[in-house]
């Protein structure tokens, strides 16, 4: 009766230990492409250090696996691997939702300060128009230039939103908003120096 025992104990463990020598595919390939569903979704750019460490975990997964693969079959164990892939699915998962929410929000944004971008160009634009000439034409003429220069950069920025680089697009149209002031306070200052030489009208 207790060799039976015995034997029934040994079965048992054997089983057990055959079901842990086996590795977790499923559960790896699930991992693998979940890992993939978060880059796809911008984890690299909107969640980078959290994406970082999954991929830090997938790394850890794949060693783990290649060290049970090369132990004698008895001996190999893949419970620390099944837990590795369940982990890196989870938080896969999890950061995808998050770099979603994120690029949503970067995207609106950027869309925001291409708008205020744009509007700083037309003000600027609109400035030049009424730039004085006179003896500083080259002058005007570079500031045109500059404002044409402005408006080829707005296609960058939309460019940037085509693609999807929406933190590169908030950067170059903060840049371009940056410009457009510049060239402003310039005519501005021109326009100043004008009307302070103009003769004041007799009543």
């Amino acid at each position: 009766m207790l060799r039976k025992a015995s034997l029934v104990s040994l079965t048992l463990t054997l089983i057990m230990i055959a079901g842990c020598a086996e590795p977790p595919t499923q559960q790896i390939q699930e991992a693998e492409k979940a890992l993939k569903d978060a880059q796809e979704s911008g984890a690299a750019t909107y969640s980078a250090d959290e994406y970082a460490k999954l991929e830090g975990t997938l790394a850890a997964l794949r060693k783990e696996v290649t060290d049970q693969d090369g132990k004698f079959t008895l001996l190999r164990d893949y419970g620390k691997a099944q837990q590795l892939s369940a982990s890196a699915k989870a938080d896969s998962e999890r950061i995808k939702t998050a770099s979603t929410l994120k690029k949503e929000e970067a995207k609106a944004a950027a869309l925001q300060a291409q708008q205020v971008a744009e509007e700083a160009v037309k003000a600027t634009q609109d400035l030049v128009a009424k730039a004085p000439v006179g003896k500083d034409r080259a002058a005007v003429e570079a500031i045109r230039n500059d404002v044409e220069g402005l408006k080829s950069l707005l296609k960058q920025v939309q460019a940037s939103i085509d693609k999807e680089d929406y933190p590169a697009a908030q950067t170059q149209a903060k840049a371009i908003h940056d410009m457009s002031q510049g060239v402003s306070a310039e005519i501005q200052n021109a326009l100043a120096k004008v009307g302070k030489g103009r003769p004041a009208r007799k009543r």
